[in-house]
């Protein structure tokens, strides 16, 4: 939800169509950027039915201006998804399917999911990863308030520090300690602070699985006919 990693879905799904189609191709994106500051109090509140109606609301708008398909630039609004899919009549791209279908193509069984607060400590996120069958363990409650803290207080306002990056690199090394295989950075602006090659775990960024997927979708009708579908993203 933040314009952090706003920006960072609408350059991965450009670049990613470019790369496809080649030239001076990029992807046809309905964009619709929300308040975080809102969205962030009524998470924080657990005012869950009054960011749905926020959500649907804009989904609503979306899907009346011409999209037809959408994605949610968020792991934790997730939490949201069945209440928003079942209020439009396009399909919605889920970030947990498509990170479960790269995770069970690695042979991954196994992995520990970092992300905010919510999205660790609740079951939306974990159940949909584990119905692919894949066993899912979270951090210690310690390290998920300072988790939660960095990327409300630091990342999503655009800030990176050395203190906060040696603190994912601690968790990811207590996550392989618990014998996990993998870890899923379950926020999309976590991968700010990750290095995907210089950890002790191979590392799965959320945020790049789901806009590939969303190019893949974009594209679908077929590359060589250079046809390609309207996607929507709330962010």
């Amino acid at each position: 939800m933040s314009w952090v990693s706003t920006a960072m879905y609408y350059e991965a799904i450009n670049k990613g169509v470019a790369k496809r189609l080649g030239g001076l191709s990029s992807a046809p994106l309905l964009l619709e950027s929300l308040d975080f500051a809102e969205v962030g109090r009524l998470q924080a509140a657990g005012e869950w039915e009054a960011l749905s109606e926020l959500m649907i609301a804009s989904a609503k708008r979306l899907e009346a201006a011409g999209a037809e398909a959408l994605i949610l630039c968020s792991n934790t609004a997730h939490r949201m998804h069945d209440w928003i899919d079942g209020e439009i009549k396009v399909p919605m791209l889920h970030i947990g399917d498509v990170t479960a279908a790269k995770l069970n193509s690695d042979g991954v069984k196994r992995a520990g999911l970092i992300g905010t607060r919510i999205t660790m400590a609740e079951n939306f996120y974990r159940d949909r990863l584990e119905a692919h069958g894949i066993t899912i363990s979270v951090p210690d409650a310690g390290m998920q308030k300072e988790i939660d803290r960095i990327i409300f207080e630091e990342l999503a306002r655009g800030h990176v520090s050395r203190v906060a990056q040696r603190t994912l690199k601690t968790c990811i090394t207590m996550l392989a300690q618990a014998r996990n295989q993998a870890v899923i950075l379950g926020c999309t602006e976590l991968v700010m602070l990750a290095d995907p090659g210089a950890n002790v775990l191979p590392v799965y960024d959320t945020t790049a699985l789901h806009a590939r997927a969303a190019v893949d979708w974009i594209l679908a009708e077929g590359v060589e006919g250079e046809q390609t579908r309207v996607l929507a993203s709330t962010g």
